[in-house]
């Protein structure tokens, strides 16, 4: 995108948070993608080389090969390593200047509480990748405490209390959103007044259904995402750029326009 266009684009969007009174931000794998996180869709993407028919809930639990490519693939993206983008601190900025009202995410990555989001102010639809759980006794382990285990060579961790399968507190496909966290995502965009859609490509759903609940509810809409989405047409405002480039272009702008 022409730095020009940018600008004029930045400037509209800094325009409308100044005037907000409960902005919502909703994002997706194109916000984390910037922090070296794999996006899962686009060319080169995890899908290009993992099945994704191979990542339901139910070959997880019933196939030992699954859960050893899942683990395989926690590993690649380095989830301890990874930090939050000039995109995650823009929204971050976002709530130290009293402008956020939350945050509704698709991502697991943790990014946004990382880059200083408050975690009651984060809504995460797929889970967190902080925590893994046994499914037999309970039993909770940290990022840190799984990732250990698998650098030093295992390959399918179980739970050292009882053996059981230990799995990741994010959604699989084919298993329900986290209990709550929908109805409560849902109900922040519809109380918002600007709903700001940020590198989601918003074909995952329910998720997806979110921002439609915004704009049913008179929210306006902000996209900002490297590809087309099919609210697009919906949008108040579109910019096609990357979120990191994007945001810190508008935090800029609403800095200036509040101060």
């Amino acid at each position: 995108m022409e730095k020009q266009n940018l600008d004029t684009l930045a400037d509209r969007v800094a325009d409308l948070i100044v005037k907000a009174k409960r902005v919502v931000v909703f994002t997706g794998a194109g916000v984390s993608t910037e922090s070296g996180v794999p996006d899962f869709r686009s060319p080169g993407g995890i899908w290009e080389r993992f099945n994704p028919d191979d990542f339901t809930y139910q070959k997880f639990i019933k196939n030992q090969k699954t859960r050893q490519l899942w683990w395989q693939l926690f590993q690649e993206r380095g989830a301890t390593e990874i930090r939050p983008n000039p995109a995650h601190y823009a929204i971050a900025e976002l709530d130290r200047l009293g402008k956020l009202d939350s945050v509704i995410t698709q991502n697991i990555d943790n990014l946004h509480q990382k880059a200083g989001v408050p975690d009651e102010k984060v809504f995460e639809l797929h889970g967190s990748i902080n925590w893994t759980v046994c499914l037999k006794c309970g039993q909770r382990y940290t990022l840190e405490q799984v990732k250990a285990r698998l650098d030093k060579g295992e390959e399918i961790p179980a739970c050292e209390a009882c053996g059981g399968i230990l799995k990741p507190s994010v959604v699989f496909f084919g298993e329900l959103l986290p209990e709550g966290v929908f109805d409560k995502a849902s109900h922040r965009s519809r109380s918002a007044d600007l709903f700001i859609v940020i590198g989601s490509s918003l074909v995952v759903y329910p998720a997806a259904d979110i921002p439609a609940h915004a704009l049913s509810s008179g929210a306006k809409l902000v996209i900002i995402n490297l590809s087309p989405t099919p609210m697009d047409y919906q949008a108040t405002v579109l910019v096609r750029a990357k979120a990191g480039e994007a945001m810190s272009e508008v935090i800029e702008r609403v800095r200036s326009k509040i101060s």
